[in-house]
């Protein structure tokens, strides 16, 4: 099966049912293993947390050609403020001083690699920076989205390659 999906920034794959698709490719910039105690909601608990993908890579600089995949999903960081050895830096990364730059940047690398009228699915996490903040930083607004969560503070966007006339 020729890959169809490219997940940009995969993590441990937390946002996918099937965590292996056998159209998608899952890319991210670490691959690592933690296991360690780390505080649960009521209690410590060891907890995994496991960052393979298939293709080790910068989502600021990916390895592909124009125009290659038919949805892509970016999922990138979200905290800029976390602890060097919290548990959600370990599962989701952390942000820099340049996250408008990186944003902005893994952001035109997506939908340069999005074919026309393929779909970009955007997550975000508002837990630090509203998604308003993050829309200026890339230069667009999705076409559509949801809140979801707890709180409802991650957000989920929609954005389309369109076809220049």
């Amino acid at each position: 099966m020729t890959k169809k999906i490219l997940d940009a920034t995969c993590g441990s794959r937390t946002i996918w049912f099937n965590k292996s698709h056998p159209a998608a490719i899952y890319c991210d910039s670490r691959d690592e293993e933690y296991t360690g105690i780390w505080k649960s909601t009521n209690r410590d608990s060891e907890r995994t947390c496991v960052v393979h993908p298939d293709i080790q890579c910068d989502s600021t600089d990916l390895p592909f050609l124009d125009n290659t995949f038919s949805l892509v999903v970016f999922d990138p960081p979200h905290l800029r403020r976390i602890g060097e050895n919290s548990w959600m830096r370990k599962k989701y990364g952390q942000l820099g001083e340049n996250w408008r730059e990186m944003l902005h940047d893994g952001f035109r690398e997506c939908m340069r690699v999005l074919k026309p009228d393929g779909v970009l699915i955007f997550k975000w996490a508002e837990t630090q920076i509203p998604a308003a903040d993050v829309w200026a930083a890339i230069g667009e607004r999705p076409l559509f989205g949801h809140h979801s969560g707890k709180k409802s503070q991650t957000f989920w966007g929609c954005f389309m390659k369109l076809m220049e006339d």
